[in-house]
């Protein structure tokens, strides 16, 4: 790529050294970045609250078999969802897709909040998960399209102030609804409020994104790579609560098959950390899946091992939230601090979390310790995530920005899906093992992924 390519994205007519009148709450903007942050506000209130509430769900279910597929489920088929909707992204107007992508979220909350058993409710996720991949990209396929790249800092920062509201109350929220009317009512509820957050975008989105006038080739095999990437994470998550060998084996055959199929899906040289947009691609399947399969296991440990209420539980999540808005609206105003900074600054906050885990896991310390110190966690996703999505947008063209995107959101589910797999492997493993260490193990597993983000993170920039 050239370096006229680094420093150009597409965006409309606008220019990119001015950013226009009022930002990206200026008239030309404003209802655009309103409802694309509503949607982004309505996933983050479920990703949370699904976190808190599943110990009550495994419970009342009888799903502690499938409790981490739960989670690694939907991050799994989200990569189908992802590729498919890039490349519907780059033939022509992303609008559809994002309907659809939605429609789908939708139906999947509604079916693990009627789901009779935990098969069913699995299922439902499964069917979330693919509408929620499907509207990651599109989201930032529309920022591409329409904001100036001066914006892009600032929308991206938007997105993730979006999680502030649900950071302050969903979690707490939705331990009330599953201790008082029952925790159905946290998919419910959302499908009613998705459904009111679309008629608001979609008056919004007509005529604001036009199709080119030559669309590009629907390519069926990436298609057929993200299926055979998601059946093989898929058989790693189910590998947890296999016994014998098959417990072992099928893990090893499973990650050599999801290597294989990724490889086509992301950037070529991604997996060699090379520099540029390949290194920006895999830090965000390192920094995600350390993030996100550790996060799985606080809301349990304060569970499970110091009897903590749903509610409770939820205020570690809702730190972890505010921490990540309050450090993404410090990069989004503070253009002048570096990507290697925010590399740097991303891991050290997810090192100072982890191992506050770790601790508190093996000497069963205050939980105090956990809410703390996964606050830091928050920040220094705070910080780095959202410079990640603004350099992927820097190494695009307007040719190739619905696979760029769908290739960040591939990693970011793959890297999640991945390594929630392997500490639920690592979980079980230990789970005969009195105290915390089956905690410990899965903890000590997600510093190994942040451990190779420090050490390719100044490979972020070329050169």
């Amino acid at each position: 790529m050239s370096s006229r390519d680094l420093d150009s994205v597409s965006a409309g007519s606008a220019s990119a050294d001015a950013a226009p009148p009022g930002g990206v709450l200026g008239p030309r903007f404003r209802w655009t970045s309103i409802g694309m942050c509503l949607l982004i506000m309505l996933a983050a209130f479920e990703a949370l609250a699904v976190t808190t509430i599943m110990p009550e769900v495994s419970r009342e279910l009888n799903g502690d078999a499938l409790y981490a597929f739960a989670f690694a489920g939907p991050l799994a088929v989200s990569v189908v969802g992802m590729v498919a909707a890039g490349a519907w992204a780059d033939r022509g107007n992303p609008r559809t897709a994002l309907l659809v992508s939605v429609a789908l979220f939708a139906a999947g909350l509604l079916t693990a909040g009627t789901a009779p058993t935990m098969a069913v409710f699995v299922l439902g996720r499964l069917v979330h998960g693919l509408g929620g991949g499907g509207l990651t990209v599109v989201l930032y396929v529309i920022v591409a399209r329409v904001y100036p790249p001066v914006l892009h800092a600032r929308i991206f920062a938007g997105f993730a102030a979006a999680w502030v509201v649900p950071s302050l109350i969903g979690p707490f929220i939705a331990g009330l609804l599953a201790e008082s009317v029952g925790w159905r009512w946290v998919f419910l509820g959302v499908v009613a409020l998705v459904a009111l957050a679309m008629l608001m975008v979609v008056p919004v989105m007509h005529g604001a994104l036009s199709a080119p006038d030559e669309m590009a080739p629907f390519r069926v095999a990436r298609l057929l790579w993200a299926v055979l990437l998601a059946v093989a994470v898929l058989a790693l998550t189910l590998a947890a609560e296999a016994s014998g060998p098959v417990q072992w084996v099928v893990p090893v055959v499973a990650a050599a098959v999801a290597v294989f199929a990724i490889r086509p899906l992301i950037p070529s040289g991604t997996l060699l950390a090379r520099p540029g947009l390949p290194t920006v691609i895999l830090m965000r399947a390192l920094v995600a899946g350390t993030f996100f399969a550790a996060e799985v296991y606080v809301p349990r440990i304060l569970v499970t091992e110091y009897g903590l209420s749903a509610a409770v539980a939820g205020l570690a999540l809702t730190a972890a939230g505010l921490s990540w808005s309050g450090a993404s609206w410090v990069q989004g105003r503070f253009p002048s601090l570096t990507d290697l900074a925010t590399a740097r600054l991303g891991a050290l906050g997810l090192t100072i979390a982890l191992a506050s885990l770790i601790a508190t896991a093996v000497w069963h310390l205050h939980p105090a310790v956990v809410v703390v110190g996964w606050a830091f966690a928050g920040g220094g996703m705070g910080i780095l995530y959202p410079r990640l999505g603004v350099l992927t947008l820097r190494y695009s063209t307007p040719d190739n920005q619905g696979f760029n995107s769908s290739a960040l959101s591939i990693a970011d589910a793959t890297g999640s899906a991945v390594a929630l797999a392997a500490t639920a492997i690592v979980f079980a493993a230990l789970r005969p093992f009195e105290g915390g260490w089956p905690f410990a193990g899965a903890f000590a597993l997600t510093a190994v992924l942040c451990g190779l983000a420090w050490a390719v993170g100044s490979r972020l920039v070329r050169r």
